[in-house]
């Protein structure tokens, strides 16, 4: 056996060990559960009530809880945010007024939604009455301020630098970041659920078998799982 069959043998090894050990004991209820847990996590309520129905899956979210996560996400994916901040104080009053950073998240989506429709005038005025003070005394928020405001600058913000702020992809963030403070202040949180450390894992033994040159067959695709054909 040649140094360099060795050594990938030996990485191979050490790859196999350690995602063995992360599923050794993982039977169909783990599987569930870690579903169920990462769908909660991330705010796929209706999804996670569907799944609810699978035989032995037990969910930490009252139905109660889920369905008012349902009304605000939908809420915060229709662009209706200052609905979503009404609905947010009526089921947690506490949460805003503690959490400004999230605050000031959500006034700067509907901020964006006011930059997407073109109310220009009622963009400024709002950034004025409502988001100045946040930032003054608060710096950290100062860049993202300065790159929202910068779409003003452009005809067709679609086509800007900072088009990303328009997509559907940024609703979904805040909307992920809402619903991890809401299950923190449920004491239902799970800081980083086990799926997104699964496929953490996964993409670390990908780049120590690429690094070193080591024919695999690769997930091309992690959300979709699909592995590459040799």
């Amino acid at each position: 056996m040649s140094g360099e069959d060795l050594k990938d043998g030996i990485l191979m090894a050490a790859v196999g060990n350690r995602l063995a050990t992360s599923a050794r004991f993982l039977d169909h209820h783990d599987t569930n559960r870690i579903v169920m847990e990462y769908l909660e996590h991330e705010g796929f309520i209706e999804t996670a009530c569907e799944f609810r129905a699978e035989p032995e899956v037990v969910s930490a979210v009252s139905p109660e809880s889920a369905a008012k996560w349902s009304a605000i996400r939908g809420a915060i994916q229709s662009g209706s945010i200052r609905e979503a901040i009404r609905l947010v104080n009526q089921s947690h009053p506490e949460l805003l007024a503690s959490d400004r950073y999230l605050h000031f998240h959500l006034q700067q989506l509907h901020l964006i939604e006011l930059i997407r429709a073109k109310k220009i005038g009622e963009a400024l005025d709002f950034a004025q009455t409502e988001l100045a003070e946040t930032v003054e005394s608060n710096p950290i928020v100062l860049d993202e301020m300065e790159r929202t405001l910068a779409l003003l600058v452009y005809e067709n913000p679609q086509h800007s630098p900072f088009a990303n702020r328009l997509g559907l992809g940024y609703r979904l963030q805040v909307a992920s970041e809402l619903n991890a403070a809401i299950l923190k202040l449920e004491h239902l949180d799970q800081s980083s659920p086990a799926m997104i450390n699964i496929l953490k894992l996964i993409l670390w033994a990908q780049t120590g078998l690429d690094g070193n040159n080591v024919q695999y067959r690769k997930m091309t695709d992690l959300a979709t799982a699909t592995i590459e054909h040799q």
